[in-house]
């Protein structure tokens, strides 16, 4: 198949920082074209991702990020540029509406976000004819009404990540938390759980939007200290450093999170997630397996007291098995072989 994959403007495919849509454009290209089809992906242009790549904007969005006229201009542009293509995937908000120009043309697009009221209301309307494919259960069950053509798992290629032995750093043993500055991710329960267990507690979050520096400055920052350090933004390769030598993943949300990535990268590295039983969080961790499952800071305090009782190697297997790009690929071409069918 020849198989248009259109990203989001706001960050460069694979990303350099933060970027859970984005990993998951750079492992569907890859996986895509490693499977034997003809991959295009309109992007833009400061993408590193190995397949054949097309773009209008010559760099990504970021401090534009939601608005209307670059995102619009960037669709207009890739529908040109995939219209000849067997099918096409589609990750950006505006581009199912666009799509209604090009009739014939197949187009399913993967919704991201949370079916909250806005993205309801988008995605009613166009569900009919682009078929919609959900991240998780969980995401779907917000709005059971809206039609959904599969629920396809994300993953990852596990050899892209290193298995570590979750020893630490020179200073000793740590947890890590890894995400954005929000309320509803969590990170300063994280730093109540590490401190009430006896961990530190290494934070790597975006935090660029007002209401981000807002949360961190009131409900973050005065928790800082020698036990909790605020690393900023960091780069994949460091995200993948901290991962590896981390103890757990701590994963304390408190809202319908669609999917949460960052659970998927550390079981890759080896490390077992501890999550709040929210969202998707249910679907990806196995609980006494691949990290625990805790109803609430109590008790994932306790359950980091027998961290050690889970094996790193069933994480790294469960990324091999289920939670792999070949896996989620191949769903992917199911999907796409029925729509042309």
């Amino acid at each position: 198949m020849r198989i248009g994959l259109i990203a989001p403007p706001w960050t460069p495919i694979p990303p350099l920082l933060y970027g859970g849509i984005e990993l998951v454009v750079d492992q569907l290209a890859r996986g895509l074209q490693d499977a034997g089809h003809e991959v295009l992906l309109y992007t833009t242009g400061d993408s590193t991702c190995p397949v054949p790549r097309q773009w209008v904007l010559p760099e990504a969005e970021g401090l534009r990020i939601g608005m209307a006229v670059p995102e619009l201009r960037h669709v207009i542009h890739a529908y040109e540029a995939v219209k000849e293509c067997d099918v096409v995937h589609d990750h950006t908000i505006m581009g199912p509406f666009h799509s209604e120009h090009y009739p014939g043309l197949p187009v399913a697009t993967t919704i991201h976000g949370p079916f909250n009221a806005e993205l309801s209301d988008l995605y009613r309307v166009t569900a009919d004819r682009v078929p919609l494919v959900a991240i998780s259960h969980a995401q779907h069950r917000a709005a059971p009404e809206i039609p959904v053509a599969r629920v396809i798992h994300h993953g990852v290629e596990a050899s892209q990540f290193p298995l570590g032995a979750g020893a630490g750093d020179d200073d000793g043993p740590y947890v890590v938390f890894l995400g954005r500055m929000a309320d509803d991710k969590g990170c300063h329960r994280a730093i109540r759980v590490a401190r009430a267990a006896g961990f530190r507690i290494l934070i790597a979050a975006k935090m660029r939007e007002t209401w981000e520096r807002e949360y961190f400055a009131e409900q973050v920052e005065p928790l800082l200290g020698d036990d909790a350090v605020y690393l900023g933004e960091v780069s994949h390769e460091r995200k993948l450093e901290l991962l590896s030598g981390a103890s757990a993943l701590l994963f304390p949300i408190r809202w319908n999170e669609p999917f949460g990535m960052v659970m998927i990268e550390a079981m890759a590295c080896g490390t077992p997630v501890l999550a709040f039983p929210e969202g998707a969080a249910p679907e990806v961790v196995t609980d006494g397996v691949t990290g625990f499952l805790c109803e609430d800071e109590e008790a994932m305090v306790e359950a980091l007291g027998r961290i050690d009782r889970l094996k790193r190697d069933n994480c790294r297997m469960a990324v091999e098995g289920y939670f792999s790009t070949h896996r989620m690929v191949s769903e992917h071409i199911e999907l796409f072989e029925s729509m042309l069918a």
